[in-house]
């Protein structure tokens, strides 16, 4: 089956009707059909357009909770996909445009410029001459021609999606047999991928040599494993006590035929693709430039992650400032520890310090970051009045992945049933260095991602599109924004510990030189890894596996430092126009209590809320 069969459900309400209309994928055709037009609410646009956000986006659903759609994955890299997606963002754009400001709340307002970027965005890259549109997974660009990468990528998530430990459920026979479902649909998704993979082949749009390298060991256990130690085998050794023998051996066997006769037989099929046809043609430069229309693509990438239109040159001299006003800092904080030695000097001590890598058991290491959250607990009332209800926890990443990726969260479900992940990866947890760990907390848990990311999805005042993830450079803006409040949480104590905080905003700062110098100024990996090694303190595998998935998700690591930088200068301007008036719990407030906005939206808003504090 070489396309996506997907039926897209009617709605119940109007406007669903209107605007989703019903729609089959079929055998690389589809059909869609509209009521005639009338009258709409701006609240049953919105709701409209989040039953569309779920429809095409399956697994997000699953991810806020919503149930309906667990049975399926789309294969967005699909032409019908793609062609269908054009069309609503047209519709939708076309409806928004019956709306402004006087016609609607404040809020609603808001809501509708982030919805219009959206669509907008979304719709521009579906034009572009690489970019087929923004991926279902975590906002990052897909690309036609080059689906499968070694960072979130598909075959990750779903990979981590099969342990039975993430988002889809298993609890009842209907999730088993729904996650069946989903394989298939996830099959389809990896025929596709051969096939557009081969189309890039012939157009010369292809990964390079040093990403497709990675991918291939990760595909290994998939093939090698016994059915008893195969990942997509472990739901059904944690299948729960009250299934009936008859159901749970009729789930044991089927899940062993589907890996057998099924998942194995397409894994061997793709890595002897990849290893004997794919990685030959492979390329070896690293950036975008060098592609047909990559120049332009990139572009567009930047203004996807950053909600601005700033240049890839404008940003790569922001981050050339940001690297040397950062090093200057940490200049001061080396001295004040009593280092003698330059700052080069200083990183490879801090790489190496057995007194920062005093782990012996991977367990210790996630009681660490326990105790990071205890200690701040009574100082979050001083920066805050929203906290969401949600929980959370740490947890080790999962060992298939755990060598290519970085420490993450994921949100919990939008009923709190569910927690929020913070994911650490500890390849080897003798070498695991602990100097940044506070700022990493900061980041990931509270008040970074779970703070901002729960808070979201809790707000009942949002329309429920707004409930997810959505714009990155929000999300890890404010992140990283995060971490600059160490010291007014009580933390950053330690001198190390706050050498670490500066170390992760050069981190982030880099990602401004040496992702627009990869895709924007033809540099290539060697020149990025060396530029890194240069400015932080990060082990030469760490800053390999960052610089390679600069070069698979272009343009995404630019959106840490253009967010943080602009909330910094909005609190720095509410500060200097407001004087003894300002709250910075109030600041937070204004920030965190309308989901993610572009960043053009955040500051019109922020400027709003500055006038009528001075009146």
């Amino acid at each position: 089956m070489k396309f996506l069969k997907f039926l897209l459900l009617t709605q119940s309400n109007l406007f669903s009707s209107l605007i989703i209309g019903t729609l089959v994928f079929t055998l690389g055709c589809h059909q869609t059909s509209l009521p005639k037009k009338k009258s709409r609410s701006i609240e049953e646009v919105f709701q409209s357009y989040h039953t569309f956000k779920q429809q095409i986006n399956p697994i997000e659903a699953t991810k806020a909770g919503e149930k309906s759609y667990n049975n399926k994955i789309a294969n967005y890299i699909s032409s019908d996909y793609q062609d269908y997606l054009k069309g609503q963002y047209d519709l939708y754009l076309d409806t928004l445009g019956t709306f402004d400001a006087t016609s609607v709340t404040s809020s609603q307002w808001l809501s509708i410029q982030t919805m219009q970027w959206d669509c907008t965005i979304k719709r521009a890259g579906l034009l572009q001459p690489l970019v087929t549109m923004a991926s279902p997974m975590y906002n990052l660009p897909s690309f036609e021609l080059m689906p499968l990468i070694q960072v979130q990528s598909l075959h990750l998530y779903v990979a981590q999606l099969a342990t039975g430990n993430s988002v889809h459920p298993f609890e009842t026979i209907e999730d088993y047999d729904q996650w069946l479902q989903r394989t298939t649909d996830y099959l389809t998704f990896l025929d596709t991928c051969i096939i557009k993979m081969k189309l890039g082949m012939s157009q010369g749009i292809v990964l390079p040599k040093s990403l497709v390298q990675k991918v291939l060991p990760q595909l290994d256990p998939f093939i090698t494993e016994s059915i008893e130690s195969h990942l997509f085998y472990t739901p059904i050794k944690n299948m729960p006590t009250y299934f009936s023998s008859a159901e749970s051996d009729r789930l044991a066997t089927t899940y062993r035929n589907m890996i057998n006769e099924q998942l194995k037989p397409k894994y061997l099929e793709l890595r002897a693709f990849l290893k004997n046809e794919y990685l030959p043609k492979s390329r070896n430069t690293s950036g975008l430039g060098g592609l047909p229309g990559g120049l332009e693509t990139y572009q567009y990438l930047v203004r996807l992650h950053t909600t601005t239109d700033l240049t890839f040159d404008e940003i790569h001299n922001i981050g050339l400032t940001e690297v040397d006003r950062i090093l200057s800092e940490m200049e001061d904080a080396k001295k004040s520890m009593g280092f003698n030695g330059d700052i080069k000097d200083f990183f490879e001590f801090i790489r190496n310090s057995p007194e920062q890598m005093p782990f012996t058991q991977p367990e210790q290491v996630i009681d660490h970051f326990d105790e990071i959250k205890w200690r701040i607990a009574d100082s979050l009332s001083a920066l805050f009045n929203l906290k969401p209800k949600a929980t959370f926890e740490v947890r080790r990443t999962e060992a298939f992945r755990e060598a290519s990726a970085s420490a993450e969260y994921v949100p919990g479900s939008k009923d709190t049933s569910r927690s929020g992940i913070f994911y650490v990866p500890i390849p080897d947890v003798l070498r695991y260095n602990k100097y940044a760990d506070e700022a990493l907390f900061l980041h990931e848990a509270i008040p970074g991602h779970h703070y901002q990311l729960s808070l979201q999805q809790e707000n009942k005042q949002l329309p429920a599109f707004l409930h997810p993830e959505s714009l990155g450079v929000f999300v890890e803006g404010w992140a990283l924004y995060a971490e600059s409040l160490g010291r007014e949480l009580g933390l950053y104590q330690d001198p190390i510990q706050y050498f670490g905080m500066l170390s992760m905003e050069m981190h982030r700062a880099i990602r401004l030189v040496v992702d627009t110098g990869i895709h924007g100024k033809g540099w290539t990996r060697a020149q990025a890894i060396q530029y890194s090694l240069d400015h932080e303190a990060e082990s030469e595998a760490s800053i390999i596996s960052e610089i390679e998935r600069y070069m698979a998700t272009p343009g995404q690591a630019l959106s840490y430092k253009i967010g943080q930088l602009k909330i910094q200068e909005l609190r720095s301007r509410a500060t200097r126009k407001l004087g003894d008036k300002f709250d910075i719990k109030a600041f937070h407030d204004q920030v965190l209590n309308t989901g993610s906005l572009p960043l053009i939206v955040l500051e019109k808003k922020i400027n709003n809320w500055i006038n009528t504090q001075e009146i």
